[in-house]
């Protein structure tokens, strides 16, 4: 802070450095010797997937702001260039640490397993028989070789294809003299090939397509000399660049999608003894600098190693998703069962927990609204889903069957959004409505409404979630969904699904927060409460959790909430701008992240509000985007029992973690926590508790 008590760069971290130190806790679960050892090369593969988003959002929007004046934007005040430079310097020792796990670890401990990546080195005459048959059969015939010379200029390289440069001597079959070309592996066939059972004893061996590649390579060239075959991927910016004023966001999505694959390059990855004149030839063709340059000690992109094995030793135990008690022993058919959902939920809330709870209440719930002849309309928002969705099948036999179904689809959701296009004309033929949102706001709000006629009375049940509708995420994200009946809070979600699908000035709210209308100014005036309780000599305690905090008003005025005596636990489990344990500014805020098994997305909010607790669960991060400039949804938990256990089992228990936890300190720096005897582990606590 500054002589006048105003909040100073200083008080701030870098929401890249940020991100990029979240990847470096997501590898360290590679290192983990908990963890099954499938389960740690999943880990190296997350890290490994998502770098390539890192370089291919953050690092290539930094890069665009640096060729735009280079001029601070960040709120710790540092400029584009200087925050490029430390992140390659962190990235560079990340990756390199990364190949080292993979090399003397990893793979090592795979081989002792009889799961291995053979090298071409190392296959028998039998194997390499094989292999040979097998390139010609299955890789030559899709192989596109393209000379470098002045009537083939450089390709055009898809971004993060994997590509080989391949250094030649001699003349081709016109009488060229020809020294480079570029070999695309073809994206059809799979990087990891597993060679048959007769030849390997029945074990787990494979060979990488660009061994197979390699070997072979000559046969593109017949009568050359093949000096050199090395690996190459090039990452591109595949941001989308959509303005606020199309007249059809799906036809002008469709157009950008390509444009993605052919964005500004941002990254240069080869393998290590890639010769210092191709891979410099490499950087002065694609116009990037040695910072750029990422040399990897193994194929170029580990998220393609990662293939299905039978090996149950070597993987998490698996569990059973356990029922909500109030739906236990209720029909799970795709039409009402001799018991209906709508009984429960009209005389009680229902708390879904994922992945420990099943995502069949949810799907099966509109299975049954679509068969039942009460009911009259249907209302989603879907904003990832995939096209073999129950929950799309649902909605689009619920229209078919002559439902009003109404589905809010956001087009935008980062690289979904050719899987959202076909849902949105699958809805379309079905005969539902389908509406793309807010132009300028995402829609990522998680909302079900189901309006039945019930006598002569119409009611409304609601589903409210903090993840997406989507069975995959379900068994892998920790996310809260809400059943719901009550009138006030049902009203409200019908709000707004109408504020999506029609015009006209925000609609009043009676319980729940919405943006990017009440949401950020709700959170600040109960953060004014707690700081008005403990200058009224009274208890002040806050604890949100959420994937990231970067929202400077939020920020500060949780800094002011400290300063004032209101003790505040953040459980973050990415980005936070926020700097905690700080003297004189956060000295009274705690920041922990939880990084284990499962996918932490749950976000929820409580306030101690003098005793008469409010807790909040919500589909938003504190992030500028999320707060003003998306649709969102705060919903409160009304029911004591379900508040009571969201509290208990969603924040204190991770509060207490001593085995997945890693703590912010006041530079910057994440910390591992070291568990003494008395181990807690929050997520293994909840699959014990609520699915054995």
């Amino acid at each position: 802070m500054d002589e006048q008590g105003s909040f100073t760069p200083k008080c701030y971290i870098n929401r890249d450095m940020s991100t990029l130190r979240f990847q470096l806790r997501v590898l360290a679960q590679a290192t983990n010797p908990r963890y099954p050892l499938l389960e740690r090369m999943f880990f190296l593969t997350i890290f490994s997937s998502n770098m390539d988003e890192f370089f291919e959002i953050r690092v290539a929007g930094l890069i665009q702001k640096m060729k735009q004046g280079d001029k601070t934007s960040s709120l710790d005040g540092r400029k584009p260039s200087e925050l490029l430079d430390e992140i390659s310097q962190v990235a560079h020792r990340a990756v390199k640490e990364q190949y080292r796990i993979l090399n003397e670890d990893i793979l090592p401990q795979l081989a002792k397993s009889d799961i291995r990546y053979l090298k071409r080195h190392e296959l028998t005459d039998a194997q390499k028989a094989w292999m040979q048959e097998y390139f010609f059969n299955q890789v030559l015939p899709v192989l596109t070789p393209i000379s470098i010379d002045p009537a083939h200029p450089f390709p055009r390289l898809v971004n993060k294809s994997l590509n080989f440069i391949v250094s030649l001597e001699g003349k081709d079959a016109f009488g060229r003299d020809l020294s480079l070309a570029v070999v695309p592996a073809p994206r059809s066939l799979p990087r990891v090939i597993r060679l048959p059972d007769e030849l390997t004893g029945g074990k787990e061996h494979h060979i990488m397509l660009s061994a197979v590649i390699h070997e072979h390579v000559g046969e593109l060239f017949l009568g050359m000399k093949v000096t050199g075959c090395h690996q190459f991927r090039l990452t591109r910016n595949a941001d989308l660049d959509l303005s606020d004023d199309v007249d059809d966001i799906a036809k002008a999505l469709e157009g950008e999608l390509d444009n993605r694959r052919f964005g500004h390059k941002v990254r240069l990855e080869v393998t290590t003894n890639c010769p210092k004149e191709l891979y410099e030839l490499l950087l002065k063709e694609f116009e990037l600098d040695e910072s750029q340059l990422y040399r990897v000690n193994g194929p170029v992109n580990l998220t393609r190693m990662l293939v299905s094995f039978d090996k149950p030793e070597l993987k998490f135990t698996p569990f059973n998703h356990a029922m909500p008690d109030a739906f236990l022993g209720m029909e799970n058919a795709k039409t009402a069962g001799k018991r209906s959902k709508f009984d429960i939920i009209k005389n009680q809330d229902v708390l879904v927990h994922h992945p420990y709870h099943r995502f069949d209440p949810v799907v099966n719930l509109l299975w049954q609204a679509g068969s039942d002849p009460n009911v009259l309309a249907i209302k989603q928002t879907i904003y990832r889903s995939g096209t073999n969705s129950e929950i799309v099948q649902a909605l689009c036999q619920a229209a078919k069957n002559g439902k009003e179904v109404t589905a809010v689809i956001e087009l935008r959701a980062r690289f979904d959004e050719a899987s959202n296009i076909a849902v949105a004309n699958m809805l379309t033929d079905a005969g539902a409505v389908v509406v793309y949102g807010v132009v300028g706001y995402k829609t990522h709000a998680k909302l079900m409404l189901i309006v039945r006629r019930e006598g002569d009375k119409i009611r409304r049940y609601a589903h409210l979630g903090t993840g997406n509708y989507h069975a995959g995420n379900a068994k892998a994200y920790t996310d809260y969904g809400l059943f719901t009946a009550d009138e006030k809070i049902c009203e409200d979600v019908h709000g707004v699904f109408t504020q999506l699908t029609g015009m006209g000035r925000p609609v009043p709210s009676h319980e729940i927060l919405h943006a990017p209308f009440t949401l950020h100014d709700g959170l600040i005036r109960m953060i004014d409460g707690e700081i008005n309780h403990v200058k009224n000599g009274k208890q002040g305690r806050i604890i949100l959790k959420c994937n990231a905090i970067t929202e400077r008003a939020i920020i500060n005025k949780l800094y002011e909430a400290s300063r004032a005596g209101v003790q505040i636990d953040l459980i973050i489990r990415s980005i936070c701008c926020l700097r905690p344990q700080v003297k004189d500014l956060s000295e009274n805020i705690r920041v922990r992240s939880i990084v284990g098994r499962f996918l932490e997305h749950t976000r929820v909010y409580y306030f101690y509000n003098d005793g008469d607790e409010k807790l909040y669960c919500s589909s938003a991060d504190l992030m500028d985007r999320n707060l003003l400039h998306r649709v969102e949804v705060a919903f409160p938990i009304l029911d004591k029992k379900i508040f009571r256990q969201i509290y208990e089992d969603g924040l204190i228990s991770y509060l207490n973690d001593n085995v997945q936890a890693w703590e912010l300190d006041g530079r910057g720096e994440w910390n591992q926590v070291q568990h003494v005897d008395d181990v807690h582990d929050a997520q293994a606590m909840l699959l014990d508790k609520i699915c054995h």
